[in-house]
């Protein structure tokens, strides 16, 4: 039996909340198709930690989640704790920068029974993936803005070739599996290469790397236009791949076709590591309220069984993941529970307990 050391985080906020439903929900799913265990062992990270005790990362914290097969993470960062340089709590970003989670990976699945706020109804079986580059772009410079008095302040784009490559190996081999799989095997390139030097130094490198892929589809779009097709056309797409500031905010606008950020998941994916956790924040204003839907951080931790499964040949993983995406989907496709952000009045037990009643099916 495969046994996986996951090292949790709930974080701040919600973040507990919506983690422990998370955990239940792993423990229902890895104890009905068994054949691997999960050690889910938490530890305490982010802003509260910080106002506590001047530490948002533990030095003991980091050590052993570069121990673990992977981790798991709720939210992070509280709008009224900041950094001496006004910059929000967010050990997440430590977490990217120290593991080199370069590739972050946004699905943009429909969840059955999330309003989508296109008409379209094609815009109810959206199935595509933005992947996010992670580790430099413009949020390579946080913490070092160059400043001239109160005048004016620079921050800088980093764009690599080492950070390109792995990034484009990453994304044109998902695009390989998602093609095995039936799904049409097209890597859409988003850039700004009609304005930025840095960014036509991707699309070249992006373009190097696609002809190790010859049976790949592969085109380019200017993130603007990327933006106004999404709202139009988002079916078009299958598998994108864009800079660290794009992909943050194109992320945001997929969560939004799926329904919101409390049915989004996403990974932080490196070589030999990776983080899971929802796309939302904290949301104070209703923590330890029961409100917040954890179908996000759910679907994360099913993220999570996905990637270790892929890393160890693991079929049961592979299959409880896919019982807890089909769960979820039963879950709210059956108007069984409606989240409080979706107009319902079923908060984070009431969907947890709904998602592990639906597992077997």
């Amino acid at each position: 039996m495969t046994n996986y050391v996951i090292a949790v985080l709930p974080g701040d906020g919600i973040g507990v909340e919506v983690t422990a439903a998370a955990q239940r929900v792993l423990r229902a799913a890895a104890s009905l198709v068994g054949g691997f265990a999960l050690e889910l062992h938490e530890m305490e990270a982010g802003a509260g930690l910080y106002r506590r005790s001047g530490e948002s990362l533990p030095a003991e914290v980091l050590r052993r989640c570069g121990e673990a097969d992977a981790i798991l993470l709720g939210a992070m960062g509280l709008p009224d704790v900041r950094y001496p340089d006004g910059r929000e709590i967010a050990p997440q970003l430590d977490l990217r920068e120290e593991f080199e989670l370069f590739a972050g990976v946004r699905p943009v699945k429909s969840v059955p029974g999330a309003p989508s706020p296109l008409a379209d109804p094609r815009a109810n079986s959206l199935d595509f993936v933005l992947i996010r580059e992670s580790t430099e772009g413009l949020f390579s410079g946080r913490g070092r803005v160059d400043r001239d008095g109160g005048e004016a302040a620079r921050d800088t784009m980093l764009i690599t070739r080492k950070g390109c490559e792995r990034l484009f190996r990453f994304t044109f081999d998902l695009a390989v599996r998602r093609k095995a799989e039936g799904k049409p095997g097209r890597v859409t390139c988003v850039d700004k290469a009609n304005v930025l030097g840095s960014m036509a130094f991707f699309r070249e490198i992006f373009d190097e790397i696609a002809t190790v892929y010859p049976d790949i589809e592969t085109e380019h779009a200017y993130v603007d236009a990327v933006a106004m097709k999404m709202v139009r056309q988002p079916w078009g797409f299958d598998v994108m791949v864009t800079e660290n500031m794009f992909g943050d905010i194109l992320s945001d606008l997929g969560a939004g076709l799926m329904g919101g950020l409390g049915v989004a998941p996403s990974a932080d994916i490196g070589i030999d590591h990776a983080v899971f956790q929802p796309c939302h924040g904290t949301a104070p204003d209703i923590m330890g309220l029961n409100r917040a839907n954890p179908a996000a951080a759910i679907l994360s931790g099913a993220m999570m069984l996905d990637w270790l499964a892929a890393c160890h040949g693991d079929a049961a993983g592979r299959n409880a993941a896919g019982m807890i995406d089909a769960a979820v989907a039963r879950t709210f496709g059956s108007g069984a529970v409606r989240s409080f952000e979706h107009g319902g009045s079923d908060g984070t037990d009431a969907i947890a307990d709904a998602v592990i009643a639906r597992l077997a099916g």
